[in-house]
């Protein structure tokens, strides 16, 4: 415990806590209680927000037992409590308890903001969120990624859409795979690829995705009608490739995809700095999007493909929005205007350049702190640069190298609940996928 009598989630199971018992002490944290009630005298507080009781961890150590003398008011968000702590085994099996609680003031408006309200939403209120028509536009999920190399098998992702309310998953091969790795902390390519090399994998991954959706039972999205009709009750797959390496510049391979593996989203480039431009990970050699980098867009446009641009340049991007005619889409990203170097994350300008074609940034979970209020936040910050009609989210599921903060479908309901505090049902339904439809049928048929 601190000399100031403030307790801290990290004292808990220390000798400091323990030598607490009997003196008074302040904690802030997160109420939860049976029902939802706005005032209550017996209540859990843990951390970080839960979304009902259910979700309060099986850990003493990680959960703390409110009693007052009064009913205290609890809001939506988090509070910070005074009393006595005991240190036992209460019968509820508790080690923690603060007895004869009450509300200490002063919690600052940052605490108040990081503590959106967070409550379990039912089916009912996650369709009227998101219309049932929420879409992910970047995921790697169901293992797509190891399952292409044949070192683990595919993994179950229709039952967590359905139970998240996910209708639609742009699932993602990876162009550049056999020949990036990661190093000095970041994914860097490590070799030229062999002539041929991406141009054969890729048809594995293809192959792969349409066993995913096979075995599943996911619908493949191919044109706008299919996506109209997509919901979360039976999810479906928009077939979509990370970096365009394997054309190897044969604009007739855009066709190919399109026809045989059913592509309706090309992301331009990845790891890889590839024959279409250049990318935001390694040093520029081409000046932005190249000539055969537009002759495709141009091709994507005519046949009905859309357009990602993540992991190009400022300058790929500019180019690309004085090239297309259809609306481009960034698919996983978040905001800086600081942007440290070789980063992934893109600045204001930059995101405006895309919405100006009518395009959607999808933000994507990555932050500092790995729980869907920051997903949350990241959104809110990227819809007041460029509006709530141009968000959409990109969890890169299972392709991050880091922790997200959705880990789960499962977990969208309680995004759509954290995106609450700030936007109305229509808005979040478009931040969930409104916005992304909008650009797949105004480029695909």
């Amino acid at each position: 415990m601190r000399l100031n009598g403030r307790l801290s989630w990290r004292d808990l199971g220390k000798p400091r806590a323990d030598m607490a018992h009997g003196k008074t002490v302040e904690l802030t944290g997160f109420p939860v209680t049976i029902l939802p009630t706005p005032t209550a005298d017996r209540f859990l507080m843990m951390a970080e927000p839960g979304c009902c009781q259910g979700c309060v961890p099986n850990n003493p150590l990680a959960v703390v037992e409110i009693v007052a003398e009064r009913p205290l008011k609890l809001g939506t968000g988090a509070v910070r409590v005074t009393g006595t702590l005991h240190v036992d085994a209460d019968p509820a099996g508790w080690r923690y308890r603060i007895l004869g609680a009450d509300l200490a003031p002063g919690l600052s408006r940052r605490s108040v903001l990081a503590a959106s309200p967070l409550f379990c939403l039912p089916a009912t209120a996650m369709a009227q969120a998101t219309d049932g028509t929420a879409v992910d536009t970047h995921s790697h999920a169901g293992n797509l990624i190891r399952a292409s190399w044949g070192r683990e098998g595919l993994l179950d992702i229709a039952t967590p859409m359905k139970k998240g309310g996910l209708s639609v998953a742009c699932l993602c091969i990876v162009a550049d795979s056999p020949i990036v790795q990661v190093s000095s902390g970041r994914l860097r390519p490590v070799r030229e690829p062999k002539p041929g090399e991406l141009y054969d994998f890729s048809k594995v991954q293809f192959a792969k995705v349409h066993e995913l959706a096979r075995t599943q039972s996911m619908p493949i999205v191919r044109t706008a009608a299919d996506l109209r009709e997509a919901r979360a009750s039976q999810p479906s797959v928009i077939v979509t490739s990370e970096g365009a390496d394997w054309l190897e510049g044969n604009i007739e391979r855009v066709d190919e995809a399109y026809q045989r593996w059913h592509l309706r989203q090309l992301q331009l480039v990845h790891y890889h700095p590839n024959e279409l431009g250049d990318i935001q990970t390694e040093p520029s050699v081409r000046s932005g999007l190249t000539d055969f980098g537009a002759e495709v867009i141009r091709r994507c446009n005519a046949l009905g493909i859309v357009v990602d641009v993540a992991h190009g340049t400022f300058e790929l991007v500019k180019r690309a929005v004085t090239t297309a005619a259809k609306p481009l889409l960034l698919s996983h990203t978040a905001l800086s205007d600081r942007p440290k170097p070789w980063t992934r994350l893109i600045t204001s300008d930059h995101a405006r350049a895309v919405a100006s074609t009518g395009g959607v940034v999808g933000i994507w979970p990555v932050a500092d702190v790995a729980h869907v209020n920051s997903y949350a936040s990241g959104i809110a910050r990227m819809v007041d640069v460029i509006g709530v009609d141009h968000v959409g989210i990109g969890t890169d599921q299972l392709g991050l190298l880091g922790p997200s903060s959705l880990p789960s479908y499962v977990d969208l309901p309680q995004l759509a609940a954290a995106l609450s505090s700030r936007f109305k049902p229509d808005e979040i339904s478009r931040l969930l996928g409104g916005n992304y439809r909008r650009v797949f049928e105004a480029c695909v048929a």
